[in-house]
This record gives C-alpha cells, structure tokens and sequence, in this order.
C-alpha cells in the first residue's frame, strides 16, 4: 500500500474512533441534563448519541477492514460486526422513536414542560460545531482515498448536524418564549430523523448503500 494512502486510513481510525468518544461523552452529557431539566428533546438526542456509538463501532470496523482489502474492496461485503452493529442500531432507533413518540404525547396531554432549556442550546451548538469539523475531515480522507464507504459515513455524520440543528432550534425558541410546545415539536423532529436513520442501517444491513441522502 502506498505510505500516502496508509496515512489516510490511519486518518479514517482516529475520526472513527473521535467519532465513538465524542457521541459516548455526548451522550451522558445531554441525557444527565436532559433528565434534570425534564428536556424530552435533549434527553433524546442524548439516547441518539449513544446509539450513534453504536453505530461508530462498525464503522471503525468497516475502515479496518477497507485497509486491509486496499482499493477495489466491496462496501456491501460487510463483516458480520458491521452487520450486526447495523441491526442492533436500526432497531434501537425505531425504538427511540417510539420511546420519544409515545413520551411527547403524554407530555402534551398532561402539558408538561421542560424546567430549562439553556443546556439544550448549548450542548447542540456544541455538537454542530464539533460534527461539521469531523463532515469535512471524513469528506477529505474520503476523496482521498477514492472511498464511497467512508463518503457516506461523512453523510451519516451531517445528519447528526440537522437532528442538533433541530434541538438548538426547539431549545432555543422555549427558552426564549417558553412557547410550552417546542420541547414536544423538537423531540418529534428527533423521531424522523431516527426513523429514517433505522431505515438507513437496515439496507446497509442488507449491503444497499444509500448514502444517508
């Protein structure tokens, strides 16, 4: 393997691995806040974290695996970790959008409101700013290494960005107004992005790459 294409697979691990400790501390961060502060949003993309984790897994595992087989190597012949990885974090985003589904209803009826807002704001600019970083890193090795496997990984990662986007917006609007459904209409963005998400690891699953488009 040429030294210059080794260095960006070595590239493609640390931003799997950054990738996996990010959304693991991530994770315990928004779901801590989110659970004192009664943030159904935050809480939720607190759970999202650690299901990306998940998922972060068999990507660093799909970056050994395309180095060690070099140029040519089949996205869709998949190991059965990713494989795995894939079913377990398909159906724990189907079960996230039910668990938050079902939570934002109750929520509703019984007009319960988050407490505060403020880390919600703040843990998703956080998460915005980091994430856009790791798109554009994961796009460069990406490109460089001619790979549309690890092209479509930076595509899972923006949406990530959207579903922050998403909290940042439902945070801020009641923190700022206290307007007693955007906790609600945040987490119920969250819900469609974990649907199509689920949908997304089943056909990869399958050995479809959809690109998360």
């Amino acid at each position: 393997m040429h030294p210059e294409t080794s260095t960006f697979y070595r590239y493609a691990r640390y931003l799997a691995l950054g990738t996996i400790f990010y959304n693991l501390v991530e994770g315990l961060v928004s779901t801590g806040l989110g659970y004192q502060d009664e943030t159904l949003a935050l809480f939720g993309f607190g759970v999202d974290s650690f299901i990306e984790t998940i998922s972060g897994l068999g990507v660093f595992v799909m970056v050994r695996r395309l180095e060690r087989a070099g140029p040519g190597c089949s996205t869709g012949d998949r190991s059965s970790f990713e494989r795995s990885a894939l079913l377990i974090t398909g159906w724990s985003f189907y079960g996230l959008a039910f668990a938050l589904g079902a939570t934002a209803a109750v929520n509703i009826v019984m007009g319960a409101c988050p407490e505060s807002t403020f880390w919600g704001v703040v843990v998703a600019g956080v998460s915005i700013i980091t994430m856009s970083v790791l798109v554009l890193a994961k796009r460069r090795v990406g490109n460089a290494l001619k790979s549309s496997a690890i092209l479509a990984d930076a595509n899972c990662t923006m949406v990530c960005i959207y579903m922050s986007i998403a909290v940042l917006i439902s945070s801020a609007v009641y923190e700022l107004t206290g307007f007693p459904y955007a906790d609600a209409l945040g987490a119920l963005a969250l819900i469609w992005f974990s649907v199509s998400e689920g949908r997304e690891c089943f056909a990869k699953a399958k050995g479809h790459e959809c690109g998360c488009e």
